[in-house]
């Protein structure tokens, strides 16, 4: 099989009807953060755990295409020695891997941040591979401010995305393209609608540049939203409309999928609104899918706080949040449903 039809087989397993991703590829301090504010202690063995009772969950695999791992996850075993890509790809679930070292202040560019991790790239994608990955992750953020982010900061992260993206397929991976567009800020959801727009723009024209094949990539933007700190509480059918008019002016059709960020957003503001879109555009040229974290996560983290006796419980909240999204791909989740957890 050449790289073509080995991306090609990737993102066709990816765009099942009715599944989205999960993304479980919280760095170590990111998610020790969010294991203290519950209390939760955490070490190898509880991220393990944590991380197995997700991918354990009855029905998982109804929802899910694929899940992207952290590093230290891609090594792990489930409770009878699994290896925890395997417990996945037993189910038919793709395993992803996050492949960026993080980000850095952008020299010339006050505010804005860069990704790192683009050397030796090639070479660490071909030893994920060997262990089961079939796609990969790379986020460049974008702060929202007057004058954030910079011309240079948008014009330099898409470079980094598309030489990402470009290093990705010539391995046989399929990239996961992600400029987050931070929801932090006061800013107006105008504002956002006008920095997603020109990012998307130049994210796309490096892709193009780089000669990175559309058809065997996934796009994970954020979705337009009033900054957190605005006051301002966008409806869902506001947000399906920024967001899918920034979309339809920046991302070509020959882009087979797009899975959003939840980026801050409460699990059921997530569910709304991508259901949202797709209800008012069941025709679009593009999937509308998920690539959710905290949105599928949090209630599952809080249902299990730590302790076995919960984990049952935190399965359960889990396969809910993924079946809320799911019918919110397709434009056929309600509110009503919610009451009925």
């Amino acid at each position: 099989m050449n790289v073509d039809d080995t991306l090609h087989a990737t993102i066709t397993e990816l765009v099942r009807p009715g599944k989205g991703i999960l993304a479980a590829d919280e760095s170590g301090p990111t998610i020790t953060k969010r294991f203290a504010a519950l209390g939760i202690a955490s070490t190898e063995e509880t991220r393990r755990q944590y991380r197995t009772l997700l991918f354990a969950a009855p029905g998982v695999a109804e929802y899910l295409s694929g899940i992207i791992l952290f590093e230290e996850t891609l090594g792990q075993r489930d409770n009878d020695g699994t290896p925890l890509p395997d417990v996945l790809s037993r189910q038919g679930i793709l395993v992803g891997i996050k492949v960026d070292k993080g980000t850095t202040p952008l020299p010339n560019a006050p505010g804005d941040l860069i990704t790192q991790g683009l050397d030796g790239l090639a070479e660490r994608l071909q030893t994920y591979k060997a262990q089961g990955a079939r796609f990969a992750k790379w986020r460049e953020v974008y702060g929202i401010t007057d004058r954030n982010p910079t011309e240079l900061g948008v014009r330099a992260n898409a470079q980094v995305l598309a030489r990402y993206a470009a290093i990705c397929q010539q391995e046989g991976i399929v990239p996961i393209v992600e400029p987050e567009v931070l929801i932090d800020g006061d800013h107006s959801i105008e504002r956002c609608h006008e920095v997603s727009e020109s990012v998307l723009h130049a994210v796309f024209a490096a892709l193009h540049e780089h000669k990175v094949s559309l058809e065997g990539m996934v796009l994970k933007p954020s979705m337009v939203l009033s900054g957190n700190k605005s006051g301002v509480t966008s409806s869902a059918e506001a947000v399906a409309k920024a967001t899918l008019q920034v979309l339809r002016r920046t991302v070509p059709a020959a882009v087979p999928t797009i899975n959003f960020l939840s980026g801050g957003q409460s699990p059921e503001s997530a569910t709304a609104n991508l259901n949202a879109m797709n209800a008012s555009y069941p025709h679009a040229p593009w999937v509308l899918s998920f690539s959710y974290a905290r949105a599928l996560q949090d209630p599952a983290m809080r249902a299990w706080a730590g302790l076995d006796a919960n984990v049952a419980a935190a399965q359960k909240a889990f396969a809910w949040r993924l079946r809320m999204n799911s019918l919110a791909r397709a434009g056929k989740w309600n509110p009503d449903l919610e009451r009925a957890a």
